[in-house]
């Protein structure tokens, strides 16, 4: 279900309150891949719900460039949603996610292994209220530019 941000507080209260932990992931997602799907997978068997906060498209414009993205942001929620380990999608425009994370104040919090905790702006937030930090390894060679590079290669 995609969720309002003006409700995600509220919500996310709703969901600890009847003993579910959350687990929050996110990021761009805008054309998904093996990668993405193994990717939270693994971030869902960290908790009960999980829920991904989708950048929307004006903030994957600012941070991927102005081609970018490929796929609306109703779009990639669509897809996200349709995958079984996805619970609930939260669209945010901010750099990072840590004024989200802090309304959600998710249990686990799930990033890539391309990060660190001292490069992740996020986890000191998640870290202040009790919160972990989960990093999980990435699939070498699957990303969105891989995909979108091998496309604009064979249609050269």
């Amino acid at each position: 279900m995609l969720i309002d941000r003006r409700d995600a507080a509220t919500f996310c209260e709703d969901l600890r309150q009847r003993g579910r932990q959350i687990v929050f992931t996110n990021g761009c997602f805008d054309i998904i891949h093996a990668g993405h799907v193994r990717y939270l997978t693994t971030a869902k068997s960290f908790g009960d719900v999980l829920i991904v906060g989708l950048n929307n498209d004006e903030s994957v414009r600012r941070l991927k460039g102005a081609n970018r993205p490929i796929n609306t942001q109703d779009d990639r929620a669509e897809v996200l949603l349709g995958l079984k380990a996805v619970d609930h999608v939260i669209f945010f425009g901010e750099q990072t996610a840590e004024a989200l994370i802090a309304e959600v104040k998710p249990a686990v919090y799930v990033k890539g292994g391309d990060y660190t905790l001292e490069t992740l702006p996020e986890a000191a937030i998640v870290q202040s209220y009790g919160g972990r930090v989960e990093l999980v390894n990435l699939i070498a060679g699957r990303s969105t530019t891989n995909v979108i590079e091998k496309i604009l290669t064979e249609l050269r």
